[in-house]
């Protein structure tokens, strides 16, 4: 009598391939060509004056004594501004399916090119800001995230742990973007506060600034960052592919 034995099947795990049905249309997502125009529009927007290297045309003043600031920002701006760009690439689905090679190398650019620099950058950056302890508190904190939430979600790509590579780089979308809320945030709290400068801010248009410039940090990184984890939360992970 010959005893024949099944072979176990190994329960999925995230290296394994995702299962999913057929990529989507391009046209089906319509919220990415708005993305991609308000990107577009914000770098074209935000980099111009610092191509001039004229530190007068800087829309941050520097700090007293901090002679390297103004380089520093400008490379800052120029490294940024290639993350801002790319960002939107690494999270169209249809391209992502579509050029799965192209994904990849505007990846690479994305993080050696764009996060890392940029954050490492802003680290200091960050800490020497012009704009008030809060601030400084804020950049200090969101360089190392940003730059922690893309380096783990490269890494998970490398051991091609694509679920989680995926979740993680949807937190560094959230955050690179998130200069575009804090412009935002920024004008909602100079409407909002401007009318009371005479009297809860006494005159002080430097402290007014100051309030103004630590409630935007703050709100700028950390309302995207929440909104990107219910995000997450709210979608099921893809199942992955169990081994035949």
């Amino acid at each position: 009598m010959t005893e024949t034995r099944s072979s176990p099947v190994r329960p999925p795990t995230a290296e394994q391939p995702v299962v999913g049905g057929p990529p989507r249309r391009w046209w089906r997502r319509p919220w990415m060509a708005p993305l991609g125009v308000v990107l577009v529009l914000f770098v074209a927007f935000s980099l111009p004056p610092y191509l001039t290297l004229d530190e007068g045309q800087s829309r941050i003043p520097p700090p007293e004594g901090a002679p390297l600031y103004y380089p520093l920002l400008v490379a800052h701006v120029l490294f940024a501004s290639v993350a801002t760009l790319t960002c939107w690439f690494q999270v169209w689905p249809w391209f992502r399916q579509r050029f799965p090679a192209a994904h990849r190398r505007i990846g690479r650019v994305y993080v050696f090119a764009g996060v890392l620099p940029a954050g490492v950058i802003g680290l200091y950056l960050g800490a020497v800001t012009p704009f008030g302890p809060a601030a400084q508190a804020s950049g200090v904190v969101l360089a190392p995230l940003w730059l922690i939430c893309t380096m783990v979600g490269w890494r998970r790509a490398r051991q091609r742990r694509f679920v989680e590579h995926r979740r993680w780089m949807v937190r560094s979308f959230a955050l690179t973007v998130s200069i575009i809320t804090n412009r935002i945030w920024g004008v909602v709290f100079f409407l909002l506060l401007n009318p009371q400068l005479e009297t809860t801010f006494h005159g002080d248009e430097k402290l007014m600034s100051w309030m103004i410039a630590g409630a935007t940090a703050w709100l700028g990184w950390t309302l995207p960052l929440l909104a990107a984890q219910w995000w997450l939360d709210r979608h099921p992970r893809p199942r992955p592919a169990r081994a035949g």
